[in-house]
């Protein structure tokens, strides 16, 4: 089977995600300024994969993360084992008034031509305060892991955090293990830390030990600083600009073996056709593209990685690793919250083309 990607066959841990845990307070459809009443739900973009791998999937993952001890950390931490993810924490002592805290994210739901509001809290954030040299990576490598994770929101923090994604994606291939990065270009974020060039420069450190990448043209030109391609896409649904955009990555990552993101075109808030395409060592396989009735947008991404890395992880095909990263990424927009509520049998019978209408 070509994926080009050498996946070890025993280890202790199949996936370890680094990232930083927030909870996100989500409003429903009425706009946050409006609010009486909300619901938390717990996420991380990086944590949200290892979540999913775990409760749908069935992968033995873990989280390297700051933890800060007061309550909003426990509420957070009960999650991170609800859904069966192994955590090594950094501890961090909250002084009762500013923190060190766990990032909030705020959010509502939208509904039809009103679009979602998402603002953020991420003030003294204990996450942002992670660096290299916090963990022993020599000792959570000794039994093994297959696969490691990171991104570009973690990496966006601070200069300390990006200094240690680099360092983990260093030791990862040292110890064997493959290595993906999800771009997740965050424009607020990067301009707090020094802007465009700098996110590129901060980003190809750490992308130098990357084996996958996720993320789509808009991540690819502002996280690599790859210019945009000259043919322009017929729709946000057309893999072309996406793909004629891989030889200028590969040129300046020549690492880098795997590409792939989702292609989301939205017709109103809760109306959004989804597909996904990826870039496997040469060679280029497209999802079937489906009619997605969404109830909450937020974790569809992260839920592709799951999926997309699970097929890699289980041994399947490059065809059928895609159609299971996309099967469930369109799942997780039926469900409240950031991480999954699927079975691996919903996710295996809508990769299948089992149900809700999908167009070939």
């Amino acid at each position: 089977m070509s994926h080009g990607l050498n996946i070890r066959e025993n280890a202790e841990l199949d996936f370890l995600s680094l990232g930083a845990l927030v909870h996100r307070l989500d409003t429903g459809i009425i706009p946050f300024r409006k609010a009486t009443e909300c619901k938390i739900h717990v996420s991380g973009g990086e944590f949200n994969v290892a979540a999913n791998l775990s409760d749908c999937f069935g992968m033995k993952t873990a989280i390297a993360s700051a933890m800060s001890d007061y309550p909003i950390g426990d509420l957070i931490h009960e999650r991170v084992r609800a859904m069966g993810v192994k955590p090594f924490y950094k501890h961090f002592k909250h002084n009762g008034v500013t923190g060190p805290n766990m990032a909030t994210v705020y959010s509502d739901q939208g509904h039809g031509l009103r679009a979602p509001v998402v603002f953020y809290n991420r003030a003294n954030e204990a996450a942002a305060q992670l660096k290299p040299g916090d963990f022993d990576w020599k000792a959570i490598f000794a039994g093994g892991v297959r696969w490691v994770h990171s991104g570009g929101i973690f990496a966006a923090l601070s200069p300390t955090t990006a200094a240690l994604a680099a360092e983990m994606m260093k030791e990862a291939k040292a110890a064997g293990a493959i290595t993906s990065f999800d771009l997740n270009f965050r424009e607020k974020l990067w301009n707090i830390h020094g802007g465009a060039e700098k996110a590129v420069e901060t980003i190809a450190r750490i992308v130098e030990n990357v084996d996958v990448l996720v993320g789509n043209e808009e991540d690819l030109q502002k996280g690599l600083g790859i210019p945009g391609p000259e043919v322009t896409a017929k729709s946000k649904l057309d893999p072309s600009v996406f793909f004629a955009m891989i030889d200028q990555v590969i040129q300046k990552h020549p690492r880098v073996k795997v590409v792939a993101t989702t292609l989301r075109e939205v017709h109103s808030t809760n109306r959004h056709s989804w597909s996904a395409v990826a870039w496997v060592d040469g060679k280029t396989y497209i999802a079937p593209t489906a009619d997605l009735g969404v109830f909450d947008r937020v974790g569809g991404g992260d839920g592709f990685a799951a999926g997309f890395i699970y097929g890699f992880l289980n041994g399947e095909t490059p065809e059928e690793a895609i159609k299971l990263g996309w099967a469930h990424g369109a799942l997780l927009t039926t469900f409240p919250g950031d991480t999954t509520m699927a079975t691996l049998d919903q996710v295996r019978a809508f990769a299948r083309g089992g149900s809700a209408r999908i167009q070939r």
